[in-house]
């Protein structure tokens, strides 16, 4: 067997050679600039060539039946027509990629026909993501009956070697509009807004925000995944702000596409190269409920140090041709989703220096924690569906609102945004898990308001509107759930018991459905506001969404 690296010189697949090579095998290092590859060659071994990707007839002629074309070259975004692809495989030719791209490693499905004829493997994304990721994914979802987020981030050191096609495509995303799977549904989410900080082994703390990558196309549909999110970081905090900025500016018309500036931040990039570190690592967790019904979240951390970082990207392909050595790989073309287990990626990479490590802990959603597991469990199925928060949740349903009549009834509900008295009108709630608390967002047909829930201890939640909190208790009776108001504060300041506002809540099930019934009022003003109503969970399908279009954006890590 003979392996052919397109890009055999470049970051990435220089590593891959490097590893190709330590295995004894036959390996022709490809691309453009053959002074570029003979350098190579001459430090590592394997043979030189000059080989284009629009050169049909040399990579015919260099490919034969049962050789290996590995496409290291990318950018995988600015081509999708699979053409290399399509020369090996009538050369009866193997096929990876390690594309970073959504589409073009959900699209090469297309070859799957031709390339199951030809008795060959073509694999999409053998790489850090999907590759790698769905092999941990696998293993942390075992056992699981239900896979309610997948979270994972990749977290290069600073001194991690960059090109120019890698920096290109970070730009090209930071600050544009990306889909992602969220609480059963395709949302908009801006790539490189937000930051959550992450840590990896040895105590290493990382900023993160949200990246394009194969995992939000496939991973919904892959492992009937409820959310399915992915981030990336850079370890000075300068260089990573400072795209977050110009993400702002851009979405505010101050600047061009980010990839036009590829020139000059790549210059400030490497300008920056001798502060930070080599060390780096890749954060994947998984939560779900396993066949007891208790909420855990298993997470599995991987720490690259003394430069090795780059080589992760490679460990993926070089498992797979070690497999199609054995003859242990199905012929057709598909995504890379666990091709291969993570005991043997872990091997792998710990021969390079990695280091990992597991964990498994309760995750439980902040009204399944307040109420503890012996409660939760008594509780109405729609009521338990109602708050099952992981990550984002939605509900949707009808309300009725009656408002107070005087004046400072109406300056109250006005302050606090609560809907104006309709017979009947829509209600969305959209509840987002930030941390250890989750945002609620009630929409009344436009009106909105906000509030932030937080843990206050056992049967205990504290609600956050603006400047005021207010913890409030929650007793059980007959699988219905009051919400009185306990405490108060102003800007931390207690609230005399006097003026607590009084919470007349219960929320319940009847036949099959989520009911609510919120009465507030406060003394000396009477009622303020009286809504309810019914809700139920929205319902999406991730296999049939997949088909609309995918995930824009690319991972430019690997």
């Amino acid at each position: 067997m003979k392996v052919v690296i397109l890009g055999g010189y470049g970051v990435f697949g220089g590593r891959l050679a490097r590893l190709l090579l330590g295995d004894g095998l036959k390996v022709v290092v490809a691309g453009r600039s053959l002074a570029k590859a003979e350098a190579f060659t001459a430090e590592h071994g394997g043979e030189a060539l000059r080989l284009d990707l629009s050169d049909e007839a040399a990579l015919r002629d260099v490919l034969e039946p049962g050789d290996v074309l590995v496409d290291a070259a990318g950018p995988f975004q600015s081509y999708a027509d699979y053409r290399a692809a399509r020369v090996a495989v009538a050369c009866g030719c193997h096929v990876l990629d390690l594309s970073d791209d959504a589409e073009f490693t959900t699209g090469i499905s297309e070859l799957d026909a031709v390339a199951t004829e030809a008795g060959v493997t073509v694999l999409s994304g053998v790489s850090s993501v999907p590759a790698l990721s769905s092999a941990v994914v696998e293993k942390l979802r075992s056992g699981l009956e239900e896979v309610t987020l997948i979270d994972a981030a990749i977290l290069p050191g600073n001194r991690a070697p960059r090109g120019r096609s890698v920096m290109a495509a970070i730009l090209s995303q930071v600050g544009r509009p990306m889909k992602v799977w969220r609480g059963g549904a395709w949302r908009k989410q801006l790539a490189w807004a937000g930051n959550q900080p992450k840590t990896l082994p040895k105590g290493l703390r990382r900023a993160s925000s949200p990246i394009g990558a194969p995992d939000l196309a496939l991973f919904p549909d892959a492992f009937s995944a409820r959310s399915v999110l992915f981030r990336a970081g850079l370890e000075l905090p300068v260089m990573h702000h400072s795209l977050r900025v110009l993400g702002w500016l851009h979405r505010k018309g101050l600047l061009p596409r980010l990839d036009r500036l590829t020139t000059p931040l790549l210059w400030g990039a490497e300008m920056l190269k001798p502060f930070g570190s080599d060390q780096g690592g890749m954060v994947v967790r998984v939560a779900g409920r396993p066949a007891d019904g208790s909420a855990q979240t298993r997470g599995w951390r991987l720490h690259m140090g003394q430069g090795q970082g780059p080589f992760v990207p490679a460990v993926p392909a070089l498992l797979m041709i070690r497999r199609l050595i054995e003859g242990d790989v199905a012929a057709g073309a598909r995504p890379a989703i666990a091709e291969f287990t993570l005991s043997e990626a872990e091997d792998a990479l710990a021969e390079l220096g990695g280091s990992f490590d597991a964990e498994v802990e309760p995750a439980t959603p902040l009204f399944e924690q307040a109420l503890g597991q012996t409660i939760w469990r008594t509780m109405p199925a729609s009521w338990r569906a109602a708050h099952d928060v992981w990550d984002l949740h939605e509900l949707s349903g009808m309300a009725r609102v009656t408002r107070g009549k005087g004046a400072a009834a109406t300056l109250i509900a006005k302050l606090f945004r609560f809907p104006p008295e309709r017979a009947e009108t829509p209600v969305h709630v959209t509840m987002e898990r930030v941390g250890e608390t989750e945002v609620w967002t009630r929409d009344f047909d436009g009106q909105k308001f906000r509030s932030v829930l937080s843990p206050a201890g056992d049967g205990v939640v504290r609600e956050r509107f603006g400047p005021f909190a207010f913890q409030m208790s929650l007793p059980v009776d007959q699988g219905a759930m009051g919400m009185p108001v306990t405490h108060g504060w102003f800007l931390g300041v207690p609230l005399p018991k006097a003026l607590l506002p009084r919470s007349e809540t219960r929320e319940f099930d009847e036949d099959g459905v989520f009911q609510f019934d919120v009465r507030l009022s406060a003394p000396l003003v009477g009622l303020i506001v009286h809504y309810r109503g019914w809700l139920e969970p929205s319902v999406y399908s991730a296999a049939s969404a997949v088909s609309d279009g995918g995930v824009e954006g690319s991972l430019p890590f690997g």
